[in-house]
């Protein structure tokens, strides 16, 4: 009997637990830096396409060597659901990751837009928070196909780099480092389809700010990396890249 009540407590989802806090912190921390590189410097230039993926990778590098012992340093609920099927953590306390996650996404744009409210002139609007999106009159207009395509195969790469890394405790003291130059490297590469997601709460909270087309496109990248993480963790948990 006693026994049962060990197994239902570990099933408890605890809602003070710290963990979820660092989450939110990591993750509001996480759109707050990167989307701040994008409103500040633009993205038009390969220079700047450097500046903004650095500003994303490095924080990641920044924010896992501060949050990782507390949490595992997801920052992003595609990282969450790729361990969650790769059977590395419960239901419950991925639910309460996402929700945390997503929430400081949304505190994440929020401060940014403040911050950008402080400019005297010439006056700041939050016709830009870093959102992402596609088509035409964004980046270089790509469809919406080469946008799920993107979004896919770049969160599937990233969420492999993470889960094979977390296998590895060889790897755990350069292992943000190797997260963050894979997401500099994806910036690089992918920056001008989609603005570069891969993170379902670095998306939401600009668009939820922004509206009008960013938030009518949110579905892409709130969906399309939720996937691509689920599927990196089915595949690894089949140790089909053995």
């Amino acid at each position: 009997m006693a026994k049962k009540s060990r197994n239902t407590a570990r099933n408890d989802i605890d809602f003070f637990d710290p963990r979820y806090l660092w989450e939110l912190v990591g993750t509001l921390l996480l759109v707050l830096i990167g989307c701040s590189a994008i409103v500040v410097s633009g993205f038009a230039a390969p220079a700047q396409a450097l500046q903004i993926g650095a500003a994303f990778g490095l924080a990641v590098t920044a924010i896992n060597y501060s949050v990782a012992l507390s949490s595992g340093a997801h920052i992003n609920p595609a990282v969450t659901i790729a361990m969650l099927a790769a059977g590395r953590m419960r239901v419950g306390d991925a639910v309460m990751y996402i929700i945390a996650q997503l929430i400081g996404g949304i505190a994440g744009a929020a401060l940014l837009w403040l911050m950008l409210m402080g400019k005297v002139s010439p006056t700041a609007t939050i016709a830009n928070l870093g959102q992402n999106g596609y088509g035409p009159g964004f980046l270089g207009g790509y469809t919406l196909a080469a946008a799920i395509g993107v979004e896919f195969v770049a969160t599937f790469i990233l969420t492999l780099v993470i889960l094979t890394v977390a296998a590895f405790r060889s790897a755990a003291a350069v292992g943000g480092l190797i997260v963050g130059f894979t997401l500099i490297a994806l910036h690089l590469a992918f920056i001008n389809v989609t603005g570069l997601s891969v993170n379902p709460a670095r998306s939401l909270g600009p668009a939820l700010l922004v509206g009008g087309n960013a938030l009518n496109q949110v579905w892409v990248f709130l969906l399309v990396p939720s996937v691509a993480g689920a599927v990196a963790g089915f595949m690894f948990r089949q140790r089909a890249f053995r």
